[in-house]
């Protein structure tokens, strides 16, 4: 029988991934943020807005991917 063992992280390792994650969460809510706010203080038209969300929703997605591989 094997067994796998997994290293444990190293703290720079795990601070960098706890980071990540909240890069992620906040670039998600910017995004919901910006499509479903009313009085959006920056004046765009309701497409931009909504295309302006889902590219950083997008983008967010982009960067948990990335964590994840590594």
């Amino acid at each position: 029988m094997s067994f796998i063992k997994e290293e444990q992280k190293s703290p720079a390792k795990r601070f960098l991934f706890v980071l990540g994650l909240g890069m992620f969460i906040l670039y998600f809510a910017l995004g919901l943020t910006i499509i479903f706010w009313k009085d959006f203080p920056i004046q765009l038209s309701i497409g931009y807005r909504i295309a302006f969300g889902v590219l950083l929703i997008a983008y967010s997605f982009i960067r948990f991917v990335r964590l994840l591989r590594n």
